[in-house]
């Protein structure tokens, strides 16, 4: 009975653990990502939830096609943000540093969300261009009616960014 208590109690204490860990890793971050989202204009609940699905919280995250850090910034976007925000001396591996690559990848989805104001919800269009690019967000747009969310939703060619944008959204609502 004894042993069955201690093996009990340890299992408790693991899962009381992972669970601490895990809450420690997802909200590590949050002074970072309130300033970024302040600054720009975002819900923090919507940058936390991008970040979640980039990087999963990982500052030291590095993609395929070369993006950096929580956010999974590209140098071009990076270059762009340091431009706009007249960043002296910037350099792509600054994206490392978290609060830069939040900054400016938060700064960059206020670009792509912006892009579609006129929509019911701009938030899947934007999404989708911080997923897969303008060029492709563009193309699917064509035929169909360019400010439903849901339709536009249904017309997403890649079934990858389909996901990374229900993904996100989901967490999204969950979190607020």
């Amino acid at each position: 009975m004894r042993r069955l208590r201690n093996i009990l109690l340890a299992v408790l204490l693991g899962v009381l653990a992972w669970k601490g860990w895990r809450y420690w890793r997802e909200h590590r971050f949050d002074s970072i990502i309130a300033q970024a989202a302040k600054r720009y204009g975002m819900d923090p609940a919507l940058i936390r939830a991008v970040v979640w699905r980039e990087s999963d919280f990982d500052p030291d995250a590095r993609g395929r096609a070369g993006e950096l850090g929580l956010m999974q910034i590209r140098h071009a976007a990076a270059m762009e943000w340091a431009a706009a925000e007249h960043v002296a001396g910037f350099k792509g591996d600054d994206c490392l540093d978290p609060l830069t690559n939040v900054l400016a990848g938060t700064w960059y989805l206020r670009r792509m969300v912006r892009h579609y104001g006129q929509a019911d919800n701009p938030l899947p269009f934007g999404l989708a261009e911080y997923n897969a690019g303008r060029r492709n967000v563009l193309k699917w747009l064509t035929g169909g009616d360019p400010t439903n969310s849901a339709v536009f939703m249904d017309q997403i060619g890649f079934p990858g960014t389909r996901a990374y944008v229900r993904a996100i959204l989901e967490r999204y609502d969950q979190s607020r």
